[in-house]
């Protein structure tokens, strides 16, 4: 009897082991694998750009020149290179990504780029630099913050930062700053708490753009931040959560005021 249990759990072992090699290499946890298989390395003075073989891409340069623009609004340098990956096909992008978005960033410091996105950048319907400059922002965050920033780290503010630093209001989908006030004076609002929640659904947008609205309103907080106390303020406390989990505590050491109090203020205001 002991000998079954022991040869059952070794053949668990062996499973598991070998879904989790298969989950990196070619499945959901590729964003996190430190063997790549079957891209093409292409290292840059900042990045390091994947491009899978079969793949169309050459635009290296154009990404690499990206990194200076993104350190200097977050006054921050990147610890590591981003790793930058390109897919031949959307069947492999979506194999390998867990997100279906057009990007995605992950603590990894891996950024994947879907094969639409780069038509949709070709075709005028989105600009890739802004959205690149968007996730790179995320990556920014998590070299610091690390595998927790993915989960620690407001969420709103995240995208908040990341919208408003690189202009995002106003292109593609998203709507512009008087838009987005317009849109709020509405009754339209997602309270930043709520977002990447379960209660983010409870709340009733009527809006043509739910996603994009929502950045949008937390690019909107944020220019209010810094128009409000000073951009010196607000990166103090973008910089306090990277080694702080509490977001009220870390506000208030900088705002002496309650988040809540302040974003009572903000929707005040409109």
């Amino acid at each position: 009897m002991k000998k079954k249990i022991k040869w059952f759990f070794l053949i668990l072992v062996v499973f598991i082991v070998g879904l989790l090699i298969y989950l990196l290499l070619w499945g959901k946890l590729f964003p996190y694998s430190p063997v790549i298989l079957g891209f093409d390395k292409h290292e840059l003075q900042h990045t390091i750009i994947y491009v899978q073989r079969g793949a169309d891409f050459n635009d290296f340069i154009r990404i690499d020149t990206l990194i200076p623009s993104v350190e200097k609004f977050h006054e921050l340098k990147f610890i590591k290179k981003p790793k930058i990956f390109i897919f031949r096909d959307r069947d492999s992008y979506l194999q390998r990504s867990p997100s279906k978005a057009r990007f995605c960033a992950f603590s990894s410091g891996s950024l994947v780029i879907s094969p639409w996105a780069l038509n949709e950048a070709k075709e005028g319907k989105i600009s890739l630099e802004i959205y690149l400059r968007h996730e790179l922002s995320h990556v920014l965050i998590f070299d610091y913050k690390g595998f927790l920033g993915e989960f620690r780290y407001p969420k709103w503010l995240l995208e908040g930062i990341a919208t408003y630093s690189t202009n995002q209001m106003g292109t593609s989908f998203y709507p512009g700053k008087q838009e987005t006030y317009q849109l709020m004076r509405q009754g339209n609002f997602m309270p930043p708490q709520y977002f990447g929640t379960k209660k983010e659904d409870e709340v009733k947008l009527n809006v043509k753009y739910k996603e994009a609205f929502k950045y949008s309103e937390f690019a909107c907080i944020v220019d209010y931040l810094i128009g409000t106390y000073g951009r010196e303020q607000f990166i103090k406390y973008m910089k306090l959560l990277l080694v702080e989990n509490d977001n009220d505590a870390a506000f208030k050491s900088i705002y002496n005021k309650s988040f809540n109090e302040v974003i009572s203020d903000f929707r005040k205001q409109l």
